[in-house]
């Protein structure tokens, strides 16, 4: 069975809001399953006709269940495929479990014999870091993004206070707004919001809209509001991922609890 044919989950609804391809998943796992076989189909194709690929991962709990049925798909040459994440703590030992090239060890990079993987090191210099890891990113097309959305509506760490639509960079430092920090709690990768960094290294929104297609992947009840906002609202940096509805090739994948109509 090839990556394309792999048997994929049907959603409970298709919806269409602009540009933005919206599907609704009974179950956390069957959104995850489905999420990773379009993928994997993706990567499929774009191998077929060309020599590589560069994706780009987010490292959240959110994407746990898609980057396992992704890790598991067969006959994917991942040996042609360039691995990049979207953010990283400033601040935060280089051992911590909490840190996001450190999650993204435990949960892809180690799991998958990936041509390259490129992490993001901020010590001991972050306004260096960033630069050199827009460097690195620009070097060629970026092809794939996975992502999620927080629940202050954030992509990658551009919280509504530092999201730019028009930001001049391709990587930033940004101080972290206390939903944010607060979201990295619930989400149990840290005991108290004073053990939160407060700064990041991030992919700016302008960098991420520029891949070629987004797969975004945000399951979970305490994500129902920033969904909301997402397909519903305004376009508007008080939502940063309203922005994706005016992507040319994104999928939004939901499940029951996210779902603001379910």
């Amino acid at each position: 069975m090839s990556p394309a044919t792999t048997l994929r989950p049907s959603p409970k609804t298709r919806r269409t809001f602009d540009r933005l391809a919206v599907e609704s998943f009974a179950t956390r796992a069957e959104m995850g399953a489905a999420a990773a076989a379009d993928i994997a189909a993706a990567l499929a194709e774009r191998l077929s006709r060309q020599s590589n690929v560069r994706m780009v991962f987010a490292a959240a709990p959110s994407q746990a269940d898609m980057l396992a049925a992704l890790a598991a798909v067969p006959r994917i040459d991942w040996s042609r495929v360039t691995a990049f994440h979207m953010d990283e703590y400033i601040g935060l030992d280089p051992a911590s479990p909490a840190r996001f090239a450190n999650w993204l060890e435990a949960h892809v990079f180690n799991r998958i014999p990936f041509a390259a993987v490129h992490r993001m090191k901020p010590e001991p210099d972050a306004d260096a870091e960033a630069a050199r890891y827009a460097a690195i990113m620009n070097e060629a097309p970026i092809d794939f993004v996975c992502l999620g959305i927080g629940v202050n509506g954030h992509i990658a760490f551009n919280d509504p206070p530092v999201a730019d639509f028009n930001d001049p960079l391709d990587v930033k430092i940004v101080e972290l707004d206390d939903i944010c920090r607060q979201q990295q709690v619930d989400d149990d990768c840290f005991p108290d919001l004073a053990s939160v960094p407060h700064r990041a290294i991030t992919l700016t929104v302008p960098r991420l809209m520029r891949a070629d297609r987004l797969f975004c992947v945000v399951p979970g009840a305490i994500k129902r509001d920033a969904v909301s906002r997402t397909i519903y609202g305004p376009l508007t940096t008080e939502c940063p991922a309203s922005v994706l509805r005016f992507h040319p090739a994104c999928t939004l994948y939901i499940d029951k609890d996210s779902d603001p109509d379910a």
